[in-house]
């Protein structure tokens, strides 16, 4: 004997909580598309007009004569080779300092408290608020009082007040969810408060570290302003400053330009991808632990 379903005929099942209908669905799914194309359009266009000859530079067809000559003609007759060794030089010290003085300045004040604490939280959150259009004029008469203009060291300077302040409050976030009762172990086994933090800490805030690492390679990397306003002379230029002589108001070399953005990409996606990897290896290393 079989049981005939009292339900009406033609009636919809009722959705459950959080489940889309398809129209809605459809939508979401579009515009994260269109999102997807818009976004990676402009990077995929440079990459492609770096290959084309410098006639067809504004060419909106794809690659018809496929060539390297912009690329050669980047390396071997362009200052570009000095221009990366002086950003290599500038982005990896401001890279080491920065993550080192935001560690330490983090850790400082997220354990101990000390005279004048508050009023340097607030001083490094209130050099954030100002615009580098402002800064520059001031920076320039400081740098060059010092000597320190057309010298690497003095943009590594310029870019650790920008990096420093920032990274030193996420690493101050960060080592408030890290156990004080790590820091007390360690000083019952005799550490002393750097040791403590230096050995038991620092492995333990690696994503914040690599964080740290990829904001002041960034800061460094990508920075136009102080590049262009305090070095001169293209042998002294960053990539930054020198990618500005391909395009201005004597010259339009579209595919030498194009080259060389491709060519400075390449190492801020390496330095993500390993950021991102410890990132997420020590986010699981913690969950582990705990």
């Amino acid at each position: 004997m079989t049981t005939q379903s009292t339900a009406p005929t033609g009636t919809r099942r009722p959705r459950a909580r959080g489940e889309r209908s398809p129209l809605a669905s459809f939508g979401l799914h579009a515009t994260l598309l269109i999102a997807s194309v818009v976004a990676v359009f402009p990077p995929l266009w440079l990459l492609i007009t770096s290959f084309k000859p410098k006639t067809e530079a504004f060419d909106t067809g794809l690659v018809k004569d496929f060539t390297f000559r912009n690329y050669q003609h980047v390396l071997t007759e362009t200052e570009f080779p000095s221009w990366l060794a002086n950003s290599l030089l500038v982005v990896g010290l401001t890279t080491v300092i920065g993550v080192f003085i935001s560690a330490t300045t983090g850790y400082a004040v997220s354990r101990f408290r000390f005279p004048g604490m508050r009023p340097l939280m607030w001083l490094l959150l209130i050099t954030q608020m100002f615009p580098v259009a402002v800064l520059i004029v001031p920076l320039y008469n400081l740098l060059a009082s010092l000597g320190l203009l057309n010298q690497p060291v003095g943009l590594v300077v310029t870019y650790l007040t920008i990096a420093v302040p920032f990274c030193a409050w996420m690493m101050k976030g960060y080592f408030d969810t890290v156990p004080v009762e790590i820091d007390e172990a360690g000083r019952v086994d005799g550490l002393n408060p750097f040791g403590v933090f230096w050995r038991l800490i620092i492995p333990l805030a690696k994503p914040g570290l690599a964080v740290t690492g990829f904001y002041s390679f960034i800061t460094g990397w990508a920075e136009v302003a102080y590049a262009s306003a305090f070095m001169t002379g293209e042998e002294n230029l960053t990539l930054a400053g020198g990618l500005q002589t391909f395009v201005n108001q004597y010259t339009s070399d579209w595919g030498s330009l194009t080259a060389s953005a491709v060519i400075v990409a390449v190492p801020a996606a390496l330095i993500f991808g390993f950021a991102q990897r410890h990132l997420v290896s020590g986010l699981a290393a913690g969950a582990t632990k705990g």
